[in-house]
Order: structure tokens, then C-alpha cells, then sequence
């Protein structure tokens, strides 16, 4: 008889054990935040120059902030954008 390791563990346990859990988290609070920012300027019909101009900043460094995939994004670009679309970061320390 085969006896299955993963039976009864998660899929964080999988992506833990496979080296890939803090990469593929990064990746999906990306992608909510630059949906955030998405469906604001499509709501408000903001273009994207003028939600650079919000942010301070150049087309170029929105559309990398809009990338899902484009995970390198510091504290002060992810407080600048929430601010822009109303909104604040929140940030904790949370056991795992």
C-alpha cells in the first residue's frame, strides 16, 4: 500500500514544502492591489497619465505597479498608490 504524505495537509503546506509559499503570496496581494487601482481608474475614468500625475510619478512606474506579476514594489510606492485610490496600507506581524 502507497501512503500519500500530502492526505490532510493544505495547499500552503504544498507551497511551503515546495519552496514556492512566500513567492506565490507576494504575487496574489499583488494582483489585488493592482486590481484595486485597475478598477479605480476604470470607475472614475482616471487615465493613466493622471493617476501618475495622483502618484507622483511617471507612466512607466504605473504600469509596473499595475503588473500583477511585478512583485518588487517598496512600502512608500504601495502607501502612495492605497492614498490615491482612498484608501491605507495595513500592515501586521501575524503568527504562523
Amino acid at each position: 500500500m502507497t501512503v500519500n504524505n500530502h492526505v490532510g495537509s493544505t495547499f500552503d503546506d504544498f507551497l511551503e514544502e515546495t519552496g514556492e509559499l512566500v513567492e506565490v503570496n507576494a504575487i496574489a496581494i499583488k494582483r489585488v492591489i493592482a486590481w484595486e487601482i485597475s478598477e479605480k481608474m476604470r470607475i472614475e475614468h482616471i487615465s493613466k497619465i493622471k493617476m501618475a500625475e495622483k502618484l507622483e510619478t511617471s507612466r512607466s512606474a504605473l504600469d509596473r505597479l499595475l503588473d500583477p506579476t511585478n512583485t518588487s514594489i517598496t512600502l512608500n510606492t504601495l502607501d502612495n498608490a492605497a492614498r490615491a485610490i482612498g484608501k491605507k496600507i495595513n500592515i501586521q506581524l501575524v503568527s504562523v
